[in-house]
């Protein structure tokens, strides 16, 4: 019976993937529960259920949430879109119905919050936001865009390079709690498989969301192993890709309580070299185990997909 229920477990996560994967790729599209639904097989009312137990979220809570954080993503990085603009493309009926929806998770006006945005990351960002009734920080930045160059000058390696298309193995991770766990899942499966068996393969962890925007207990993330062909989904281990393409990288020895401070600095260096990040995903791949050092050191390399 316990392994049975682990199958269904595993189906549910598949099916749920196959509907997240659609939604991050059709945000300015219609995103009924039919259409969801049918992308993922389930009839919509079996669905609807699924998706909130497995997500934590209503389907159309998770849709207007990505939607609100596309756009607020859009107004930290492309000024010279207009808000109007971006409320039609979205979904949204009117200005009014967007400013409202908008002011509920960041607690300011669109306008408001672009205002808001320290140029070039040269100063203290902090707003506080909504996300249903939670109060929480929106943005940390340092001092000034010099501490953020002087930083990454002294603790990365960075280059600008093109880099081949890229295959990952993955297990869908929501939040921050229980990565660990989420690492171990997917080492087990590379055992099962043999693919451990060369010494080659990397762990990897890639970006759907971004904190910037994302409550770090909503952040989509993808738990990866670096494989030299694409997989076939099975059960909860889903195929994930990064095309073929320029990509700045930033090559680091850290410890995991700097990993923050790390992409904060590689977007500062991204945008003073007049860099724009491409529609991928940001990601990370390790080169150890950083359980395994001595000083808890992790060699990683982090990537910013560009234009």
């Amino acid at each position: 019976m316990k392994q049975r229920e682990q199958e269904l477990n595993k189906d549910y996560i598949h099916r749920i993937n196959l509907a997240l994967q659609y939604i991050d790729e059709h945000l300015d599209d219609d995103l009924s529960l039919g259409i969801i639904s049918d992308r993922a097989m389930y009839s919509p009312y079996h669905f609807h259920r699924i998706f909130k137990a497995v997500i934590g979220e209503s389907l159309n809570v998770y849709i207007n949430r990505r939607r609100i954080e596309k756009i607020a993503l859009v107004l930290i990085h492309k000024k010279e879109v207009s808000i109007s603009q971006l409320s039609l493309q979205y979904g949204f009926n009117s200005n009014s119905s967007f400013t409202r929806a908008f002011k509920k998770f960041y607690g300011v006006s669109p306008t408001e919050f672009r205002k808001q945005l320290p140029s070039k990351f040269s100063k203290i960002g902090k707003t506080e936001s909504k996300i249903g009734q939670e109060q929480l920080i929106f943005e940390k930045y340092i001092c000034n865009i010099n501490n953020h160059i002087n930083w990454i000058k002294m603790n990365a390696k960075i280059e600008v390079t093109e880099i081949p298309e890229l295959h990952f193995a993955s297990i869908t991770q929501i939040g921050v709690n229980g990565m660990e766990q989420t690492f171990d899942t997917l080492l087990r499966w590379g055992k099962s498989k043999g693919i451990l068996e060369n010494e080659n393969v990397k762990m990897a962890r890639v970006f759907h969301d971004s904190f910037k925007v994302t409550s770090p207990d909503k952040v989509r993330m993808s738990i990866c192993m670096l494989i030299q062909k694409p997989v076939i989904s099975q059960g909860e281990i889903t195929p994930v890709s990064i095309r073929k393409g320029k990509s700045i990288i930033g090559h680091f020895e850290i410890t995991p309580d700097n990993f923050e401070k790390a992409w904060s600095s590689l977007f500062v260096w991204m945008s003073e070299k007049g860099y724009s990040k491409s529609e991928e995903k940001p990601f990370e791949i390790y080169h150890n185990d950083f359980r395994k050092h001595p000083e808890n050191i992790c060699i990683v390399d982090f990537y910013i997909p560009i234009i």
